[in-house]
């Protein structure tokens, strides 16, 4: 038998491949879909492993997130570790159960439910969403502030049981006039920002008149934890190092610690906002399509199940997210 025989034999002469429309009973959408989630795990991964890596490398200098994380909407003045951004995986983990069951209510095709479902889920998302724009705006502002060396050092205040002391708190209040450098006053001038709400003489005054004040650098000790500084040795690093004063957190000074937490911060934590963000934009477009019985003429809810697919990535990129920058 020769090779034209075969060919016209098993019928696939002038086809690039014969296997059918739907290989492993996935429609065309749905593969796209996995090749995507596929791409973009990958991507999230590169990013993790850059966040790990160079945690490890400053592991003594890398700020603490119990300390970092520790505020809460509407209990002001108490330290609530870890508790919003526990509430926040909550949040989205229970947004992942709903769209199950939507996606579930579609192979039924029980138009109500997955009206029900999905509204809880595109729910869910806003008020993730929403936190996450929280939590951002209270890590720019700050909490404690610190002063930053020359060097970029972090240098910042603890009472006499090694409790963090805002500035606020110690720093000498002048009255004066102050006001941001003009383009005009300066030869090499550039940009500059707001005005910090203390200056570095402020600070220094105040921390000298108290005499329960200590200094704590970002270098940890023999037992693990951070180095306080002795009254005396805390007076002398201030006056010989202390350059400008730090509150909040941004890409180029942060007051917890190293400016590549913040920038690990804003990077990887932006990114999956705005996967949510897109997430929750789709589902409100396929929602509307619901309610106007678009699959229901169709008689499938396929377009339900594929942004479910695309959730559920989200939910679990998060999870890795919560793991490796809260947790570890």
């Amino acid at each position: 038998m020769n090779m034209d025989t075969t060919v016209a034999k098993t019928g696939t002469e002038g086809k690039t491949w014969g296997g059918g429309s739907e290989p492993f009973k996935a429609s065309y959408g749905k593969l796209m879909m996995w090749f995507f989630i596929l791409s973009d795990a990958l991507t999230f991964s590169g990013f993790l492993a850059a966040y790990g890596f160079s945690r490890f490398k400053y592991s003594s200098e890398w700020p603490i997130a119990d300390e970092v994380f520790t505020h809460f909407p509407f209990l002001h003045g108490i330290e609530a570790p870890m508790y919003y951004v526990a509430l926040m995986t909550f949040i989205l983990i229970f947004s992942s159960v709903t769209m199950v069951l939507a996606v579930d209510a579609g192979h039924h095709m029980k138009k109500n439910k997955v009206v029900t479902y999905m509204a809880l889920t595109i729910l869910g998302g806003i008020v993730f969403v929403g936190s996450q724009a929280w939590e951002w705006k209270t890590f720019i502002k700050g909490d404690y502030g610190a002063v930053e060396t020359s060097g970029g050092n972090i240098l910042q205040f603890v009472d006499s049981e090694g409790e963090r002391v805002a500035l606020e708190d110690f720093a000498s209040n002048y009255e004066g006039i102050r006001s941001v450098q003009k383009e005009n006053e300066g030869l090499w001038y550039e940009s500059e920002s707001s005005l910090p709400e203390f200056t570095i003489k402020e600070i220094k005054d105040g921390f000298a008149s108290n005499d329960d004040l200590q200094i704590r650098t970002l270098k940890n000790n023999e037992d693990g934890e951070k180095t306080i500084l002795s009254r005396e040795a805390s007076l002398a690093k201030l006056n010989e190092q202390g350059k400008g004063v730090v509150q909040g957190a941004n890409l180029k000074h942060n007051e917890y610690g190293m400016p590549l937490f913040a920038d690990f911060f804003f990077f990887i934590t932006g990114f999956h906002g705005f996967h949510v963000l897109s997430g929750v934009l789709i589902l409100i477009i396929i929602f509307l399509n619901v309610l106007v019985n678009t699959y229901e003429k169709r008689k499938s809810y396929e377009m339900v199940e594929k942004v479910g697919l695309y959730w559920h990535f989200v939910d679990l990129v998060w999870v890795f997210v919560f793991t490796f920058f809260y947790l570890v």
